[in-house]
């Protein structure tokens, strides 16, 4: 049998934001979500991309040359790609000597991941850290996420499963069973609204949420706080009598932030939040009261 595989964006070590102690974070490409907000852009497309930096592009013409399907052109004082010609090589990429041009995508085998995160052994042991599965999706690329969960669990690596819990309910029980936690990302419970923000509904989210809590499965809720969105008194006094209805009395409060815009730019996309911007610190301890209030403990960030 061949060996499972994934496609990956990113695997960032030495993380403190991403579970207990230091982590190594292995970022899963392709979401079946996609957020206005989200942070992480190239994370959505199940595809490889290439981000284009413009500004950072010194017009020398290298990645024109390089790329085998004669997709590239220069026009306008940028690089600019011919439509229905790229193959997404990453050739363009590998040839941009001052990385004006970046590959989003990489294929990984399971034997590959397991050498990868195995270098920080040392760190997970001093720290009480492991390995986070993040993305992206994990629970979208299934047969790698379970095996590579069976490798760490056989080598005594604590292991975190962030989700936006949309998957099928088999699925998503047997690999989050397999986790040492899991990180629950819950972020509007109107349907239509979630539908608006995110592109799905709701439902199948919050049925694994309740199936998750009813196994008994270690579990931490995250609520990304977006002004506009999901931050109204009705929003928060719906959340929090949902929260305390399944038994849930501590969340971790994520408040929006900026960082990713640029990424959008580069990927040709539009930012469909430009002009909104991150909640005060009287807004997030606003917040936090209204939670505290109906008897859901904030920590703020995670």
């Amino acid at each position: 049998m061949a060996e499972p595989e994934a496609l990956i964006f990113n695997i960032m070590r030495f993380s403190l934001h991403d579970g207990p102690g230091i982590r190594t974070t292995l970022f899963f490409k392709g979401c079946p979500l996609a957020c206005w907000w989200c942070h992480n852009p190239e994370s959505q497309s199940f595809l490889p991309e290439v981000l284009y930096a413009p500004e950072r592009c010194a017009l020398c013409g290298d990645c024109v040359a390089a790329c085998p399907e004669g997709a590239l052109a220069i026009q306008d004082s940028q690089v600019q790609v011919a439509a229905g010609l790229c193959e997404r090589c990453g050739t363009c990429a590998e040839a941009c000597r001052i990385e004006a041009r970046q590959m989003a995508g990489r294929r990984i085998g399971l034997a590959e991941a397991v050498r990868e995160v195995e270098r920080d052994l040392i760190f997970f042991e001093e720290s009480g850290g492991g390995v986070t599965l993040s993305g992206g999706e994990p629970l979208s690329q299934p047969q790698f996420a379970e095996a590579l969960l069976d490798e760490l669990k056989r080598r005594g690596i604590h292991t975190v499963l962030d989700t936006c819990g949309f998957a099928r309910r088999d699925t998503f029980l047997r690999i989050a069973g397999k986790t040492s936690l899991v990180y629950f990302d819950l972020k509007l419970l109107d349907s239509l609204k979630h539908r608006m923000y995110t592109g799905v509904p709701n439902e199948p989210i919050l049925d694994n949420l309740k199936a998750l809590v009813e196994a008994g499965i270690p579990l931490r809720v995250r609520f990304p706080l977006i002004p506009g969105v999901n931050d109204g008194d009705e929003d928060i006094e719906q959340m929090s009598n949902y929260l305390k209805g399944l038994g849930v009395h501590r969340i971790d409060l994520l408040p929006y932030h900026k960082i990713g815009i640029d990424k959008y730019r580069r990927l040709g996309l539009q930012y469909r939040l430009a002009g909104l911007a991150p909640p005060e610190d009287a807004e997030i301890e606003r917040v936090s009261q209204k939670f505290g209030q109906k008897g859901v403990s904030i920590k703020v960030g995670g």
